[in-house]
C-alpha cells in the first residue's frame, strides 16, 4: 500500500472470497474443533450441577435446583479455606522458585558453544519430564526417606535422621522442589527458541561498546525474551490453582490434609469419594472462575506495560 492511500480506499475482502481462499486450512481445523467441542465445551454444561442438589441415580433434569446453596456450604466449610490457602501458598512458591529456573537454565544452555555438549545436557534435563509422578515421588522417597540415601549418610556420620517427607512444615517446599526437578528442563525449550531468535548483531554491537556478560544479558538477552516470559507468566497464572493433583494425592496421607489438602484433592474427596457431586463441582467451578479472572487481569497488566499478552488489544 502506498503512503498516499487513504483509509477509504482500503477494500475489505468479501467473506465468500476468504472462504474459497482458506477452505483447506478450515478443513484441517475441523478435527481439532470437533475434539474441543466434544471434550472441552460440551462437558462445561455439566457445571449446572453446582446449582442443583444432584442425585446421580435419576436423570439430571429431575434433580432439584438449589441456587447458590452449594456455594454457601462451600464458603462455610473450613476445610475449603484451608485447601485454598494451601493451594495459594504452593502457587506462590512455584511462581517465585520454579518459574525463573527454566529461564536461567535456558540462558546457561544457550551460552554453551559446543553443540554436542549442549545436546547431551539438554537431553539429561528433559528426561525427568517424561517420568510419572509415581516414579518421581518414589525417587524422592529413596533419596530423602527415613531409610533413604541422605538419612543413611547422616546416621553414618553420627547424626540423627531428618524427617524430610512427612514434615508438614516443609511439605510445600518439598513439592516445589519436585516440580523444579521434573519440569524445569522441559520448560527451557520455549526460552531457548526465543533466545535463538535474538539477532546476534546486537551482541556484537554490545561487545564492541564494551558491554560485559551481565550488561549483554540485561540489555540484550532479557529484552529479547521478555514477551515470551510475560506470555508464559500469564498462562501460568491461568493455571495458578492447579498445583498437581496426582503429585499431592500421592503424598497427602504422609503429612495429613491440614498441610497437603489443595483445591484439586478437596474436589476429589468431596465429589468422588464422599459422592457430594454438587459441592465438588461448585469448588471446581469457583477455581475455574478465579483462574479466568487471573488470566484477564494479568493480560490487562501486560497491555498496560506495552506487551501484547495472550491476545492483542482491539484497535480503537
Amino acid at each position: 500500500m502506498s503512503s498516499t492511500t487513504t483509509p477509504r480506499a482500503v477494500r475489505r475482502t468479501p467473506f465468500a472470497v476468504k472462504l474459497r481462499r482458506d477452505y483447506p486450512l478450515l478443513l484441517m481445523a475441523v478435527p481439532a474443533v470437533v475434539l474441543l467441542l466434544l471434550f472441552t465445551y460440551i462437558p462445561l454444561l455439566g457445571n449446572v450441577i453446582a446449582f442443583m442438589d444432584y442425585v446421580p441415580f435419576i436423570p439430571i433434569h429431575q434433580s432439584p435446583w438449589v441456587g447458590l446453596e452449594n456455594f454457601q456450604r462451600l464458603f462455610s466449610d473450613p476445610r475449603f479455606w484451608s485447601a485454598l490457602v494451601n493451594t495459594l501458598q504452593i502457587t506462590t512458591l512455584n511462581l517465585v522458585l520454579y518459574f525463573p529456573v527454566p529461564i536461567l537454565l535456558a540462558v546457561l544452555l544457550y551460552s554453551v558453544t559446543r553443540p554436542y555438549l549442549r545436546t547431551v545436557v539438554q537431553s539429561v534435563l528433559y528426561l525427568p519430564h517424561f517420568l510419572s509422578w509415581v516414579i518421581v515421588v518414589g525417587l524422592f522417597q529413596q533419596i530423602l526417606g527415613s531409610t533413604g540415601v541422605v538419612n543413611r549418610m547422616i546416621l553414618e556420620n553420627g547424626g540423627s535422621t531428618i524427617d524430610f517427607l512427612t514434615n508438614p512444615t516443609t511439605f510445600k517446599l518439598l513439592v516445589t522442589s519436585q516440580v523444579i526437578w521434573k519440569d524445569a528442563g522441559w520448560g527451557t525449550i520455549i526460552f531457548i527458541a526465543a533466545l535463538a531468535a535474538i539477532d546476534n548483531s546486537l551482541y556484537e554491537a554490545a561487545a564492541i561498546d564494551g558491554a560485559g556478560a551481565w550488561s549483554r544479558f540485561w540489555h540484550v538477552t532479557l529484552p529479547g525474551i521478555r514477551p515470551i516470559i510475560i506470555l508464559l507468566l500469564i498462562l501460568r497464572l491461568g493455571e495458578a490453582l492447579n498445583v498437581g493433583f496426582e503429585q499431592i494425592l500421592l503424598q497427602r496421607d504422609a503429612v495429613g490434609p491440614a498441610a497437603a489438602e489443595v483445591l484439586d484433592t478437596y474436589v476429589y474427596y468431596n465429589g468422588v469419594v464422599a459422592s457430594d457431586w454438587s459441592l465438588g463441582i461448585a469448588a471446581g467451578l469457583l477455581k475455574g472462575v478465579i483462574g479466568l479472572v487471573l488470566v484477564l487481569a494479568a493480560n490487562k497488566a501486560a497491555h498496560m506495560f506495552g506487551e501484547s499478552g495472550i491476545y492483542e488489544r482491539s484497535p480503537r
